[in-house]
């Protein structure tokens, strides 16, 4: 990875971090022995997060037959690891402030990559569902960090990408010496997220793999990278949509076994859900 980045992403005090209620859940859910009242008590100490997860908590893209008016309750009929996404990624659009049109399309890219990973977790039985939609929430991460270091230096990448119809990638790499996957990758890294999370994104685009990477891992990524292919080709966060995009030839298809008839019915129902559900995060 490049060494200057990594000394970048380390010693820069400024960059945004997670909040603290996020990290405190995060570390909440690996105690087997935690109450549903602490669990509680931290998400209703930030009442715009608290009230972001009892609006999402009645979502039917959880499964939730009836209303849901408690954290508690809420706990109780997700369960842990659904609630912990929830947090984080209520959490995480703070991250995104100041909310302008590019903050704006990066956020609405990136939720609607969770939205993705997590359905496509569910149809191929592939990865769990919750860490997928994690990987799809921040597999973009490193765009806004890359926005939010140098603005004008990033606007110029999105706009190479633009008027010459390349993707962001490929245009990247004109400007930056690194690229948005590494940057994630790290930020992942310094905000204390597991490995397989911080390996997904880092290989969302190129999945790259050790020959004795573990089978999990390689999935994960796959899916990850299947969630941004599924935004692209629909234009969530994007300018145009990237119609002519062949999806079924990719790797992370490949990987997942997923034919034509799997692939069109998930297309479909990811468009009607992110239709749906993207009003929750507005």
């Amino acid at each position: 990875m490049n060494q200057e980045l990594e000394y970048l992403i380390k010693n820069a005090d400024t960059l945004p971090t997670i909040p603290v209620i996020a990290t405190k859940v995060m570390q909440l859910s690996e105690d087997e022995n935690v109450s549903v009242e602490e669990i509680s008590k931290v998400v209703a100490s930030d009442s715009s997060i608290s009230a972001c997860v009892l609006k999402m908590s009645n979502s039917t893209f959880y499964g939730c037959s009836r209303q849901i008016q408690t954290l508690p309750h809420a706990i109780m009929t997700l369960g842990l690891n659904t609630l912990k996404t929830l947090v984080i990624a209520a959490s995480t659009k703070q991250v995104y402030q100041p909310y302008g049109l590019t903050e704006k399309m990066l956020w609405e890219h990136s939720y609607g990559a969770g939205l993705a990973a997590r359905l496509i977790a569910k149809d191929t039985e592939s990865v769990r569902g919750d860490e997928a939609f994690l990987c799809g929430l921040f597999h973009d991460i490193g765009k806004n960090i890359m926005n939010f270091l140098d603005n004008k230096k990033f606007h110029t990448v999105m706009e190479i990408s633009y008027n010459e119809q390349i993707s962001f990638t490929e245009a990247e790499k004109r400007i930056y010496p690194y690229s948005h996957a590494e940057v994630g990758a790290l930020v992942l890294n310094k905000w204390n997220f597991p490995d397989t999370i911080i390996n997904a994104v880092l290989n969302h685009h190129d999945f790259v793999f050790n020959a004795n990477e573990d089978e999990y891992s390689v999935k994960l990524a796959c899916v990850t990278g299947l969630s941004d292919m599924f935004c692209r080709k629909i234009g969530i966060g994007i300018r145009e949509p990237e119609s002519e995009l062949n999806i079924i030839d990719s790797v992370p298809a490949t990987v997942l076994n997923i034919n034509q008839e799997m692939l069109d019915a998930m297309l479909e129902i990811f468009a009607e859900t992110f239709e749906h559900e993207k009003s929750f995060f507005d």
